[in-house]
C-alpha cells in the first residue's frame, strides 16, 4: 500500500508553530492537507472566551480544513504537564470544567476523537489515588464524547521524556481503556497507538499493532531516533502502517513530529502531494 494509502492528517500543535495558531490551517491547506489535529491550543485556560473558540473555528473552516482530533486541557504542554486528570485538586477541576467545553468545540467542527492525557504521577500521591480519580475524571469524558459520537482517546507516552507519566507501555493505556469501558458500559474508550512513544520505550510497535488493533482508536507517527519526519530515523514507518491496514485500521495517520530547522511546509517530501489530502 505505501504511503499513499492512509489518511493522514497534520498536528498543528508541532508542525506550523513558527507561525501563529489561527494561520496554521491555511499553511497546511496550502500544503496539500485537508485535515488536521490539535493538543488543547490554550494551555493556560481550559475555559476560554467563546470569541477564541469561535476564531479558530472560522479559521479551520476558511481554510477548508477538518479537525479529526483534539485533546482535552492537559495542563503546560508543551511543557511539564502531561495531562490533568489524575492530578488531584486544580488541575482536576481544571480538566472537569474544560470536558464540556472542548466536547462542545469538537462537536461545532466535526471532531470525532477527543484525547485525554492521563497525568504525570504527584509526589506523596498515593498512586491508587491518583488513578481512582483518572477512572472518575475519564469516564466522565467518555460520556460527554459519546454525546457527540466521538471516540476518547488514552495515550501511551514514553518515559525518557515522561518519566513521571504512569502509562508508557501499549498495554497500560489499553487497560485503562477498558476500565472506563467497563465504568460507562459505552465502549468509546480506544487505546492511541504513537509509534514514536512506543519506540523510543523499547516495545516493538509492530508486535503492539497485531496485539491491540482492534482497540486502536487513532494513530500518530514520528521517526525515531530524533522525532523527525518518516525517514529521518529508523523506524520502518511505511511497513507498520501496511500492518496497521493489514490488521483493519483504516482511521487518521496524524503526523506529529517535529519540522527540523526549516519551515514545516519543507518537511513533508516524504509523502505525495496528491496523498496529503484526505479520503
Amino acid at each position: 500500500m505505501g504511503y499513499s494509502g492512509h489518511r493522514f492528517d497534520v498536528n498543528l500543535s508541532i508542525l506550523f508553530t513558527e507561525l501563529p495558531l489561527l494561520d496554521r490551517p491555511a499553511a497546511a491547506a496550502a500544503a496539500g492537507f485537508t485535515a488536521v489535529e490539535l493538543w488543547w491550543p490554550w494551555p493556560g485556560s481550559p475555559t476560554p472566551p467563546a470569541a477564541e473558540l469561535d476564531a479558530l473555528k472560522r479559521a479551520l473552516d476558511e481554510a477548508g480544513t477538518r479537525l479529526v482530533g483534539l485533546n482535552f486541557y492537559a495542563g503546560q504542554l508543551p511543557g511539564p504537564d502531561r495531562g490533568a486528570l489524575s492530578v488531584p485538586g486544580d488541575e482536576s477541576a481544571r480538566f472537569r470544567a474544560n470536558v464540556e467545553v472542548a466536547a462542545g468545540f469538537a462537536a461545532s467542527v466535526g471532531c470525532r476523537a477527543l484525547n485525554a492525557l492521563y497525568g504525570n504521577r504527584v509526589p506523596g500521591v498515593d498512586a491508587s489515588v491518583q488513578d481512582a480519580l483518572a477512572l472518575e475524571n475519564l469516564a466522565s469524558a467518555a460520556r460527554a464524547a459519546d454525546g457527540i459520537g466521538a471516540t476518547l482517546l488514552v495515550e501511551t507516552l514514553n518515559r525518557p521524556e515522561s518519566p513521571d507519566y504512569p502509562l508508557v507501555t501499549a498495554a497500560a493505556a489499553v487497560e485503562v481503556a477498558d476500565k472506563v469501558n467497563a465504568a460507562t458500559g459505552l465502549a468509546n474508550a480506544k487505546f492511541l497507538l504513537d509509534a514514536y512513544h512506543l519506540s523510543m520505550n523499547g516495545e516493538d510497535v509492530g508486535a503492539a499493532i497485531d496485539a491491540y488493533a482492534g482497540c486502536i482508536g487513532h494513530v500518530q507517527i514520528a521517526d525515531h531516533p530524533g522525532r523527525g519526519a518518516p525517514g529521518t530515523g529508523s523506524l520502518p514507518l511505511e511497513q507498520l502502517l501496511d500492518r496497521l491496514a493489514a490488521a483493519g485500521y483504516d482511521g487518521w495517520i496524524g503526523l506529529e513530529y517535529k519540522p527540523g530547522d526549516g519551515p514545516s511546509a519543507a518537511s513533508f517530501d516524504w509523502l505525495p502531494r496528491e496523498a496529503r489530502a484526505a479520503r
